[in-house]
């Protein structure tokens, strides 16, 4: 077995079980709804610990390390988000609708970027895909719960939730994945810097202006400390990168 094709199969395991963490946590708040909306407050405050910390510890640093112009692309990942939110919005005519299509758009294009990292840290090495591997797949947990309540929460039918959730945050990291494998060596590392950049902006505007503020809005006890948990798992997944 050469090289490539070892290094393949470590970002095929990993990238399928990506999607299927993400659809197991969409079947959990399925099956436990009443569990789940009591829970949902503390998911919410845990992903946006993870989205918040991640751009600013890891992805921002290295896209301009790459890129000087990756604050730039930043910005217009923000201003992105925003104006998508406002033009959903204003189509829709319902605030709770763009929340969600907005959110889930955010978490997509997170997912798609999450397999395009797989296919970047393997690249470098099998050690370092596997650690970066490992904390991306832990959220993704969390994250098919949270994209599923999005849906519902715009007011989209179970099963069609179900699905909407699993084709947006579950199948888009692999299909990021492999789209990547055959681009990536072909990509300078400045362009890489622009793309870290823009994917920092989108996720930090959904943690502060999207998960944040709806979690807040229906506080619970020690959900403070979910999103610490949230922060905590970031940071493992920052170290485990650089150590």
């Amino acid at each position: 077995m050469t090289a490539d094709s070892n290094t393949f199969i470590w970002i095929l395991v990993f990238a399928i079980l990506a999607a299927i963490i993400n659809g197991v946590g969409i079947l959990i708040l399925h099956k436990f709804r009443e569990w789940a909306e009591k829970a949902k407050p503390y998911f919410m405050c845990f992903a946006a610990g993870v989205l918040i910390s991640t751009p600013l510890m890891l992805a921002m640093p290295q896209a301009i390390q790459k890129n000087f112009y990756a604050g730039f692309m930043a910005l217009l990942g923000y201003l992105f988000m925003f104006f998508s939110n406002e033009l959903i919005k204003k189509r829709t005519q319902k605030e709770v609708l763009a929340f969600g299509i907005v959110a889930a758009e955010g978490i997509g294009i997170h997912s798609f970027i999450d397999g395009i990292v797989y296919t970047v840290t393997f690249s470098i090495s099998i050690l370092t895909g596997f650690l970066a591997a490992t904390g991306l797949v832990i959220h993704e947990f969390a994250e098919g719960i949270i994209t599923y309540t999005f849906f519902l929460k715009g007011g989209v039918k179970e099963k069609k939730a179900m699905l909407y959730a699993f084709l947006v945050a579950g199948l888009t990291t692999p299909l990021g994945a492999f789209v990547a494998y055959p681009l990536i060596n072909q990509l300078s590392q400045s362009t890489l810097g622009l793309i870290l950049g823009f994917t920092a902006g989108v996720l930090i505007y959904i943690s502060s202006s999207h998960l944040l503020p709806e979690a807040r809005g229906e506080e619970k006890k020690h959900s403070s400390y979910a999103f610490i948990s949230g922060v905590g798992l970031a940071v493992f997944i920052v170290l485990s990168k650089v150590f």
